[in-house]
């Protein structure tokens, strides 16, 4: 018999009991080193009653509960620099969701501030690792909905999503796919959006390695094994540029920054380039010290000089973040020079104040506060934008999502009015979005804009620098295909909510078709109905439904009998298949889940074959296969790919890459399947490849014996075309497997004059 460790009255063992103590003090001794107000005794008596609560349970690796709390409350004071009440949020944050305590007992025992911070972070809680931990669009609304309230509970949640993706080895293939997918589309985009960059890099990193595992891997090892002769480089580069500052008697401090597993593969695969041919692997940060905030710019100009001294500057990729900040209070001077090895070189300059702001975003201003600074009205703007799109009724799930992730992770530009005010956009915003920023009754009634003094469209895309003058009409109305070239969160939903208006006599009149329907096929509950309606059609609201009615673009009887029959999900969907926008996307329930959660039940379809814990194994015999693959991104084996369940119970195969698989992970994650072809590897897949390059006599010739010898490759159809010196080719191709895709690739590149060759 093996003997157990023994336990105590906390249900740890005494070796337990000593890791609990030491991560406790890890977070005291933090907190005692910052410049906060020290209150260590409330910190402790959170601690103390957290412990309590959480006593005897552990979480899906083993460890006891009580070292979750504990590591985001060491995230939230050491990685975001917050003090002593978001610690004590931080350690109770849990204890309302997962125990029988109370805000009111939280309120009782700590004070009103903990009691709303843990009490903001219960409402966007789906229990850690639950089955309901993946951000439905109801529950993000809620947390960006915390933000107007006290800006803590989003940088507490974003604590709390950090640990929980770096200890996220212990769940399930599919709990995975689903959690890191919903990070990577919404959670890394809002510590953008916040200036939390190590935060947002790390859960980018995170996400990564569990969606791309081989890749993560593949990368990391070439990193490490380049690390040596990639020091010497840089030691080499910045050498002179560090005697120089010594000798100008500027304390600073330099960095050797290396760029993110995850922006090296995102380079890799839109530039389709191998990994040696990613140049700018690192990065180098001058941080100096400056006791007096005026004269940083001033010291960053002296700096940026100097280098320029020593190396040839690249002429257009100088980036002054010090005199317009980024929204996210992000300051810096950036410039970018050849190395002596030929290289380019991106530099960045920045005071120790604007590090420590673009490393704990908002929260280091509190640390340097001084009434609102601009970055801060910029939040508060940015909040207000956040605000505008909620409050717009019953948005369509992924709609909501695909427009805050517009303006969560778009990069920014500047454009100023008229008098010279400046206004910061999404990159891509047009004349049309910069109207509705300013007032909506502008955006309304906008006919064109003076960009520069010349006249342009409405949907002329704004450049940086660009001085615009908006011009109206009292005569204009809004159109429906304005919606096509807004950029802005704020002028989609503003769009949205007039044409909404103004399409009220027809929405009125389709209600009055539908309550007469309602009423002569005997059924009372209209808003049960109007909910199916809305999934069967895939549209965003029951205004949507009204207006087709209206045009006679919807027959409400025969809904209303495919509802009463209650037929199978697939026949009901082969009925409506007409109205359907895009049959990939399952029926959407933007219903409040506690309200709605038995129809969401009753419409999954799960197949007895299919156990939702468990890779699913991709099949293909040639004849038959157990799975649809999408046609937004058409996977062949070998791809990382993921599995998502239809409402009929049928498969469909999405890259992992696929924007669309991005957006189901993030809206629809209990759905989420763990998948892995089936090692056959038998029937033929279709695949596009794309060559470039510069034309000569006879390449032709050498890039057809180059696709001939190829093994495991059938020719289907190759076009080429040339254009002066430089010709395109397509080639398609039938393969068993991505590899051989890769490595005919690999061949094409070989040929003298192909500059480029890469799967569509």
């Amino acid at each position: 018999m093996i003997n157990q460790p023994a336990e105590n009255s906390s249900g740890h063992t005494p070796e337990e009991e000593r890791i609990i103590e030491e991560a406790f003090q890890d977070v005291l001794q933090g907190y005692l080193n910052s410049n906060h107000r020290k209150k260590v005794e409330i910190i402790e008596r959170a601690y103390r009653f957290a412990k309590n609560a959480h006593k005897g349970v552990r979480r899906r690796s083993g460890e006891p509960y009580i070292l979750h709390p504990i590591a985001v409350a060491r995230i939230a004071s050491q990685e975001i620099g917050l003090g002593s009440t978001s610690i004590c949020a931080a350690l109770l944050h849990d204890v309302v969701e997962d125990t029988d305590y109370t805000v009111e007992d939280i309120r009782a025992q700590f004070g009103d501030k903990i009691a709303q911070l843990v009490e903001g972070l219960t409402k966007i809680s789906g229990g850690i690792f639950g089955e309901h931990a993946s951000a439905q669009a109801e529950n993000f609304r809620k947390l960006l909905l915390t933000m107007n309230d006290d800006i803590r509970v989003v940088l507490l949640k974003m604590a709390d999503r950090l640990h929980n993706m770096r200890t996220l080895g212990s769940m399930a293939s599919n709990k995975q796919y689903k959690i890191a997918g919903e990070t990577l589309y919404i959670y890394a985009p809002l510590a953008h959006r916040l200036g939390l960059f190590a935060i947002k890099t790390e859960l980018e990193d995170l996400s990564f390695k569990y969606e791309h595992p081989a890749a993560y891997e593949e990368i990391s090892k070439k990193i490490e094994a380049t690390e040596r002769a990639r020091r010497m480089v840089y030691q080499d580069f910045a050498g002179p540029i560090e005697q120089k500052l010594v000798e100008m008697g500027i304390s600073f401090e330099a960095k050797y920054r290396l760029k993110s597993v995850y922006s090296i593969w995102r380079k890799m695969e839109t530039k389709k380039i191998p990994f040696e041919e990613v140049y700018d692997l690192y990065a180098m940060r001058i941080i100096f010290d400056c006791q007096d905030p005026t004269r940083e710019k001033e010291l960053s100009w002296r700096i940026y000089s100097a280098i320029t001294d020593i190396y040839k500057l690249h002429p257009d990729r100088t980036r002054d973040w010090i005199s317009v900040p980024k929204a996210n209070g992000y300051q810096a001077l950036h410039l970018t020079v050849m190395g002596h090895d030929g290289n380019w070189v991106e530099i960045q300059i920045r005071s120790r104040r604007m590090d420590d702001i673009a490393e704990r975003g908002f929260a280091a201003h509190w640390k340097y506060k001084d009434g609102e600074s601009d970055e801060e009205r910029e939040l508060t703007l940015w909040i207000q934008t956040i605000k505008d799109i909620l409050e717009s009724p019953e948005p369509n799930a992924i709609d909501f999502l695909d427009t805050l992730k517009l303006n969560l992770f778009a990069s920014e530009i500047v454009v100023f009015t008229p008098k010279g005010e400046p206004i910061t956009l999404p990159a891509d915003s047009t004349v049309l979005d910069l109207a509705f920023s300013l007032h909506s009754e502008l955006g309304l009634h906008c006919i064109a804009g003076k960009v520069n003094h010349k006249l342009v469209p409405l949907n002329a895309k704004l450049q940086s620098g660009d001085q615009v003058e908006i011009i109206t009409s009292s005569s204009q109305t809004p159109q429906p295909e304005w919606i096509s070239f807004l950029a802005t969160a704020k002028a989609r939903s503003r769009l949205r909510q007039a044409l909404r208006r103004d399409h009220q006599p027809l929405i009125d009149r389709g209600r009055e078709k539908m309550n007469r329907a309602l009423l002569e096929a005997g059924m009372e509950d209209s808003n049960e109905v109007i909910t199916k309606m809305m999934g069967y059609y895939h549209v965003s609201s029951r205004d949507d439904i009204y207006m087709g009615i209206a045009r006679d673009e919807i027959n409400p009887a025969e809904s209303l009998a495919a509802i009463a029959k209650k037929k199978s999900q697939s026949g009901a969907t082969a009925m409506f298949k007409k109205y359907l926008i895009d049959p990939f996307i399952p029926a959407k329930k933007t219903s409040p889940k506690d309200r709605w959660k038995a129809d969401e039940e009753e419409d999954l379809v799960i197949p007895s074959n299919i156990n939702m814990k468990e890779t699913y194994v991709l099949r293909d015999d040639g004849k038959t296969r157990n799975y649809v693959t999408a046609d937004c991104c058409n996977p062949i084996p070998g791809d990382d790919v993921m599995g998502f369940l239809e409402d009929n119970g049928s498969v469909t195969v999405h890259s992992l890459t696929c924007p669309r698989a991005a957006v189901l992970k993030a809206t629809f994650g209990s759905r989420i399947l763990a998948t892995q072809w089936e090692s056959s590897g038998v029937p033929k897949f279709t695949a596009s490849v794309r060559m470039e390059g510069i034309d000569r006599r006879g390449i032709l010739q050498e890039i057809t014996a180059k696709v001939s010898s190829a093994t495991g490759i059938d020719i289907r159809s190759f076009t080429i075309e040339a254009t002066d010196e430089v010709f395109t080719g397509q080639l398609t191709i039938k393969v068993t497997a991505a590899e051989a895709v890769d490595e005919l690739c690999r061949r094409l590149k070989e040929v003298n004059g192909v500059t480029s060759a890469a799967r569509l």
